[in-house]
């Protein structure tokens, strides 16, 4: 889950971390009023959605000017006047597509002035399954950009578990940094209240670009991107109630609410599997075979008949689908419940595009038996290859 970079900023600030004073605005008419409670000279106000690059992105409405989604005000009524054009408008970035993300929020600021600026993440590293800090000195600039063209500009490391956070990597983060002086202890504490933060709230992920050191020689969180992770969110009902559901998927916050596996991709073909592994499998052997999957969609081992309905639903509802692969292994999972599901769901909402399930398993005649006599126009797959071949070529015609 993802929140913004107000919340971030709050939720760090709770924890110690030095952040500029800001006030969040969902309605233009208060943007004067929000700006007021701020003391300058320099208002900052940035338009808040779920993507990076707002600086460098722009709005598609002619009224919100060219400018990028984070703009400068010297004046209570020009940080308005910002704010007013942001809100309602879609801003568009290089990760939101060329879409774009309408913004419904606008966080404004105090200005800080900038000596430096720095990179600082901290992830959860998948390799060795530990948090791991990443730090360059090219803060503000895509790390993408800066891990393929001056690599040796970043540093990357493990904290072990069983040590937790020490004071030496603290210190190893800021000589790589170029500190010096006070700004070596403040760098050590810091990383030691950002690691906490990260590990206590169950994040998955903490980036702050930049990281800045001011004109006054002392470090401040300027930028924060937070996500957390999902499956954790049942003990964090603090960090659960600060959800955005607009800056969701609907397809996949759809299926969140029925305890779905769900992953919107770029591909044509919708797939229903049971099995992250076998999900995994069925996208590859699509690829093979030389189309691309809609989407991820494990249905997992207790599915019901009203899962695998609104599984259905969910897949249908995308307008980049032009085929759908059933694939079902069952073990726990039983082939006349997918059955029963795929027949309910194609009923109420109806098939305009080719189907091709494959069922193996528990009750796998029962489930064919419902399919053959649903009346549906169903391709029948007697394997994951065949099953495969069989929706690329349909859709490809």
């Amino acid at each position: 889950m993802n929140i913004h970079e107000y919340q971030a900023k709050a939720l760090l600030r709770d924890f110690g971390a030095p952040v500029s004073d800001g006030v969040a605005v969902t309605k233009a008419a208060d943007a004067k009023t929000a700006a007021g409670q701020l003391d300058g000279p320099l208002w900052v106000v940035k338009a808040q959605i779920h993507a990076g690059g707002r600086g460098k992105g722009h709005f598609k409405e002619a009224e919100a000017g060219e400018k990028g989604g984070v703009r400068l005000a010297k004046s209570v009524e020009e940080a308005a006047d910002e704010a007013k054009r942001m809100l309602g408008n879609t801003l568009v970035t290089h990760q939101t597509g060329p879409a774009g993300k309408q913004v419904n929020r606008v966080y404004i600021e105090d200005g800080s002035g900038i000596a430096r600026e720095l990179y600082l993440a901290l992830l959860v590293n998948r390799e060795t399954s530990r948090v791991g800090f990443v730090c360059s000195t090219e803060g503000g600039m895509d790390i993408e950009e800066v891990a393929a063209s001056t690599p040796e500009k970043i540093l990357s490391f493990d904290v072990d578990p069983a040590t937790g956070y020490q004071g030496w990597h603290g210190r190893r983060i800021a000589f790589a940094l170029g500190l010096e002086g006070q700004q070596v202890k403040q760098c050590v504490r810091l990383m030691g209240l950002l690691y906490e933060a990260f590990t206590s709230k169950d994040m998955e992920m903490l980036e702050i670009n930049p990281l800045i050191v001011t004109d006054a020689g002392d470090l401040k969180v300027l930028d924060a991107k937070v996500s957390f992770d999902g499956n954790a969110l049942y003990r964090h009902k603090d960090i659960e109630a600060l959800r955005d559901e607009t800056e969701e998927d609907p397809k996949e916050l759809a299926a969140s609410k029925y305890d779905l596996n769900y992953i919107a991709l770029d591909g044509e073909i919708g797939c229903m599997v049971n099995g992250a592994g076998l999900a995994m499998a069925t996208m590859d052997i699509i690829k093979l075979y030389g189309a691309e999957p809609a989407n991820f969609l494990d249905v997992g081992g207790g599915a019901t008949k009203e899962k695998v309905t609104e599984a259905f639903k969910i897949i249908t509802s995308d307008p980049n689908v032009k085929g759908i692969l059933v694939n079902i292994f069952g073990g726990i999972m039983r082939c006349d419940v997918i059955a029963e599901g795929v027949v309910a769901a194609v009923k109420e909402v109806g098939l305009a595009v080719p189907l091709v399930v494959r069922l193996e398993g528990t009750n796998v005649e029962k489930g064919k038996e419902i399919i053959n006599g649903s009346g549906l126009n169903v391709i029948a797959a007697d394997s994951l290859s065949d099953g495969a071949e069989k929706i690329v070529k349909a859709v490809k015609g």
